[in-house]
């Protein structure tokens, strides 16, 4: 059985973003500010928290979820959600500008609320979907712009940190966009070995 070394961590990494949990003495306090209430938790109820293969542990997510402070466990982004915030992403960079969509990234990629870090192995997950879909579909073609967007999006989303840079190698000339995660970039930082300076940052 696996045991994470403090239930509260366990906990927060099922909550909603608009989710926040105290220690108290007694056990927990999970504010809801999504919908202004506060939800109390026994110590003992808290503990099962630390066991990630408990059935009872199972049961109380259940519970928040059915209370809407929790989600249901899911990846980063199935294939076909990256498919589609992907293709879309980059019809609107072609449409737009791709500055006109840096600016409207707010509306659909929120201020990231959760005080955990993204699983590595969740964003590395999202890196492998996100070039894959890159590089079959003909319309995207391994754009940098598009794959930094998705990543951005589908991992603010889910209420994680990230940050989108935009760089600048002088010679030869070159821009490149990027996603950074959890100490992972997508794409690359440095394709095929060019470093890119970052010149602005979204998200920081």
């Amino acid at each position: 059985m696996t045991q994470d070394p403090d239930p509260l961590v366990a906990m927060t990494r099922v909550l909603s973003p608009h989710c926040r949990v105290t220690r108290l003495p007694s056990g927990a306090l999970i504010a809801d500010w999504k919908r202004t209430r506060f939800l109390g938790m026994t110590a003992a109820d808290v503990e099962k928290f630390a066991a990630e293969s408990s059935e009872e542990r199972a049961e109380l997510v259940t519970g928040l979820v059915r209370a809407g402070c929790a989600r249901a466990r899911r990846q980063a982004g199935t294939d076909a959600d990256v498919g589609l915030w992907l293709r879309g992403g980059h019809l609107l960079i072609r449409t737009l500008g791709f500055g006109r969509v840096l600016r409207l990234l707010p509306l659909v990629a929120p201020q990231y609320a959760r005080t955990d870090t993204p699983p590595t192995a969740d964003v590395a997950r999202l890196k492998r979907a996100v070039q894959t879909a890159a590089r079959t579909s003909w319309l995207v073609n391994g754009d940098c712009k598009s794959e930094a967007v998705t990543a951005f999006v589908l991992l603010r989303r889910r209420g994680f940190k990230a940050v989108l840079h935009v760089g600048v190698r002088e010679h030869p000339f070159a821009l490149h966009a990027w996603t950074s995660a959890a100490g992972l970039s997508i794409p690359d930082a440095d394709p095929r070995g060019h470093a890119f300076t970052p010149v602005l940052s979204v998200g920081c």
